[in-house]
């Protein structure tokens, strides 16, 4: 079977999204240097290398040691709100990284890659639900290096014939169902998981950023995307690209949006445990809905969400949270 190359595979996204390669039967080696991902993510049958991608040299001996086949790429900062106040270390691990990892993939042969993208390259969306044809235009700088990495992924496949699929995902939550593997976020500035963790009594309550968007209730709308079906479009696309299909990208969502209040309302009845709410002011840069329209990735490549309903989603992410209160630990 081929051998895919994943960086970041020890991130959230990233673990989850190797065990759909194995069970499809892929070989995996994982590229993570470890500094918001865990090595306790990745399964012992998976070989591990600690590298950056800031590391020119390792990259290019990886690729001429491990030869694969194709390359998903999540290694990167997510974390949009300090995009704003850190764009320096967005910009490196995000954008310049990623040039050394085009570098050494045309190096190689222009080995195909699935990219980790997001719907933060909308901004302010225009229309509800967003399709892939419509403006894009960052209101922050995590979503203006996705969409600068999306451009050069578009100049790359000109040029020398990398493809590429993007994958624009929305709000990623859950974990696998058998409570193996989840959200262990450093960080720790997702909703879901800032409530989870609050029901456990690791913080005091969950600060609403923003009660006056121009929404139903006054709070951010979002589309939440479980890890799982993420997966799962991430092992559907990269068969796409070994198949020989040329470059695209995809939206990932559900397709219906839920409400900072409605996600809490959620946690509440799930956990039974009922978590202080406090309104705080707007973070910069966070758009008032952002929901996906993901008919092009259901129609040209037969994906389709297994994870709809809200709770049943958030109860995968709690019986990881409750059974592995400090994470990995690690």
């Amino acid at each position: 079977m081929p051998l895919i190359l994943v960086t970041g595979g020890a991130g959230y996204i990233g673990s989850h999204t190797i065990c759909h390669l194995l069970d499809a039967g892929f070989d995996v080696v994982v590229l993570d240097d470890l500094s918001t991902g865990h090595a306790k993510a990745v399964p012992s049958n998976v070989a591990l290398v600690r590298h950056s991608l800031a590391d020119s040299a390792a990259l290019v001996d990886v690729m001429a040691r491990e030869r694969p086949d194709a390359v998903i790429h999540f290694a990167g900062s997510i974390e949009a709100g300090e995009s704003m106040t850190d764009p320096r270390r967005f910009y490196a691990n995000n954008l310049a990284n990623g040039l050394n990892l085009l570098g050494a993939l045309v190096d190689s042969g222009a080995v195909p890659l699935v990219f980790s993208s997001s719907a933060a390259v909308y901004g302010e969306p225009e229309v509800s639900p967003i399709d892939e044809d419509r403006r894009t235009a960052p209101t922050n700088v995590y979503g203006e290096t996705k969409l600068a990495f999306e451009r050069v992924l578009a100049a790359y496949d000109r040029a020398y014939g990398l493809r590429s699929i993007s994958l624009r995902y929305f709000n990623a939550c859950g974990a696998r169902p058998d409570g193996a593997i989840g959200a262990d976020h450093r960080n720790k500035t997702h909703l879901i998981t800032l409530a989870l963790i609050a029901a456990l009594g690791q913080r005091d309550g969950i600060e609403v950023y923003g009660t006056d968007y121009p929404t139903p209730d006054g709070t951010c709308i979002r589309d939440y995307i479980h890890v799982e079906d993420l997966a799962a479009a991430h092992v559907i696309a990269l068969q796409t690209l070994l198949d020989g299909q040329p470059s695209r990208i995809y939206n990932v969502g559900v397709g219906r949006g839920f409400s900072v209040n409605e996600v809490l309302d959620a946690t509440d009845r799930v956990t039974g445990r009922p978590v202080r709410r406090t309104n705080a002011p707007r973070r910069e840069g966070d758009p008032s809905a952002l929901v996906a329209d993901s008919s092009r990735l259901r129609t040209e490549l037969g994906w389709a969400p297994k994870f709809e309903d809200l709770d049943s989603i958030i109860a995968t992410a709690w019986r990881w949270h409750s059974s592995h209160p400090n994470g990995y630990g690690d």
